[in-house]
């Protein structure tokens, strides 16, 4: 089993960057690929960005693309998502999961943290 914690969250001018990180429990972090999905008010989550267990290849939505930037650091078990040119409809609870593969923690998700809010100001 693995607990994931979110962090980095928070308040963020329209432009502005911000990164989050997931730290992972255990010592089978590198067995997973890892994800970010967000949840804005009133809508379905949606995924944002995953990458694969080896960290050689990431998906983005097409939403993400040019902007965010998912990677993995396996020492620290640790996951993040870089973002950058932060548009007022990023604002959302963004959480990240695990799974065994990068195509089902894309679709599924076995593992998920509490969320971390991020809010961009227009």
């Amino acid at each position: 089993q693995v607990q994931l914690v979110e962090s980095g969250g928070g308040l963020v001018q329209a432009g502005g960057s911000l990164t989050l990180s997931c730290a992972a429990s255990g010592r089978t972090f590198s067995s997973y690929a890892m994800g970010w999905f967000r949840q804005a008010p009133g809508k379905e989550r949606e995924f944002v960005a995953a990458i694969r267990r080896s960290g050689s290849v990431t998906y983005y939505a097409d939403s993400a693309k040019g902007r965010f930037t998912i990677s993995r650091d396996i020492g620290k078990n640790t996951v993040y998502l870089q973002m950058k040119s932060l548009k007022p409809e990023d604002t959302a609870v963004y959480y990240c999961a695990a799974d065994l593969s990068i195509e089902t923690v894309r679709s599924r998700g076995l593992y998920w943290g509490q969320g971390t809010q991020v809010t961009v100001s227009s």
